[in-house]
């Protein structure tokens, strides 16, 4: 009697599962985040007198004022200024709404432009805000900080893309930074980036009014920054963007 063949067993994998990290940041946001908390660790350092922090802020926040006399009768803080005050924070809920939103819309932004792009975004982006305050507050002597206005960019440039698509009556769900760019128009035919622009708007005109509902409302907030740095991220996101590239689930079999 012949032997049977037995079937192959195949050997098992003894080796324990993988842990799925519970931050799945991109470097470019982990490093951002560290900026920002070792910047407000120095701003609270005890030995810092009155007139040190008074040279701090004046030097690194954004003043309206400071555009009303010549550039060439002052120093260069004009210059750096509309970038670093997007560095500064002004407390710990500050800082700590301020990054807790940058984890959830910077993430897939980075992810999408990389990192050259990203830095380029958040300079210019920073800028923006401080600009439309600046217009709107022209003289004012009031200092802004906060990282508010670049958050606010992140999240315009996230309804361009970062939003489900819908294929006919089907939702397709794939990595955020995947989806294919919206136009403009696109972007505001769809109901969920038109219902969260929406509540964006309302949550910043509540603001307006004095209203905060999340963070420190002990502290003025630039709502007008915010716009500022939402209508940069919305309408000028395409020229940041690069298309990623999408690899087919299923490919048509070849004819024979």
């Amino acid at each position: 009697m012949d032997d049977a063949e037995l079937p192959r067993r195949e050997p098992e994998d003894n080796r324990p599962p993988q842990r799925v990290p519970a931050f799945n940041l991109p470097p470019i946001i982990l490093a951002s985040l560290g900026l920002l908390i070792v910047i407000f660790g120095i701003q609270n350092l005890p030995w810092w007198s009155d007139d040190q922090l008074d040279w701090l802020y004046v030097t690194f926040s954004f003043i309206p004022a400071r555009y009303t006399f010549p550039l060439s009768q002052q120093g260069l803080e004009w210059l750096w200024t509309p970038v670093t005050y997007s560095l500064l924070h002004g407390s710990i809920e500050h800082i700590f709404f301020n990054g807790l939103w940058l984890m959830v819309f910077a993430a897939p932004v980075a992810r999408r432009i990389g990192v050259l792009r990203y830095v380029v975004f958040w300079i210019l982006s920073a800028a923006a805000s401080a600009f439309l305050h600046a217009v709107i507050y022209w003289g004012d002597q009031g200092l802004l900080i906060g990282a508010s206005g670049v958050v606010s960019g992140l999240m315009g440039a996230a309804c361009r893309f970062a939003f489900p698509a819908m294929d006919g009556r089907r939702m397709m769900m794939r990595e955020a930074h995947l989806n294919p760019r919206l136009s403009i128009a696109q972007s505001l035919r769809s109901r969920t980036v038109v219902a969260y622009i929406i509540m964006w708007v309302a949550g910043n005109a509540l603001v307006a009014f004095g209203i905060t509902l999340v963070g420190d409302s002990a502290q003025p907030v630039a709502w007008d920054a915010h716009i500022g740095g939402f209508l940069f991220g919305f309408l000028l996101f395409s020229l940041f963007d690069r298309e990623p590239r999408i690899e087919l689930e299923n490919p048509t079999a070849s004819a024979e």
